[in-house]
């Protein structure tokens, strides 16, 4: 979580998170300041900011086991949300390792698209740059539909 603390990505995605009700504030600007989330686990798809921040396949590759061992670890987990193409493509990549059925071809990234694999659901998501919310290609009303459809997805389930 601690990557998206106080930059514009994560002021976007905690405002969204909190209009959904999955944190106690629309805020973070530093750990220790009582943000609070609620039914939310935050991991990254590679770690550290890669050149260009833009991993190579390599180094997706040698981040999948850490996001394969945190996810291993939410027994509880069942809907996840890949942020952009990037954090989708992880989480498949992550759900496989742990030998949920993912079919081929596999589903293609889209924004608020849900697929069910097992007892989970994914939901694509763009991601929360400022390439993505200044030109308007995320709004926080399309950023919140997609929170919306989490939510029933937990209720339903």
């Amino acid at each position: 979580m601690g990557y998206l603390t106080g930059d514009s990505s994560g002021d976007f995605l905690f405002a969204a998170l909190y209009r959904a009700g999955f944190a106690n504030q629309p805020h973070s600007v530093a750990r220790g300041d009582g943000l609070q989330l609620r039914q939310v686990y935050i991991s990254a798809a590679a770690r550290g900011a890669p050149p260009d921040n833009k991993p190579t396949r390599q180094e997706l590759a040698n981040c999948l086991p850490y996001l394969a061992r945190g996810f291993a670890r939410l027994r509880l987990v069942r809907v996840l949300i890949g942020l952009g193409t990037m954090g989708f493509n992880a989480i498949l990549q992550a759900l496989g390792a742990h030998d949920v059925a993912i079919p081929d071809p596999r589903p293609k990234f889209g924004h608020n698209a849900l697929y069910r694999f097992d007892k989970y659901a994914v939901i694509g998501a763009y991601h929360p740059s400022r390439q993505n919310t200044n030109t308007g290609r995320l709004t926080a009303a399309r950023f919140d539909a997609v929170f919306e459809n989490a939510r029933r997805e937990l209720t339903n389930r």
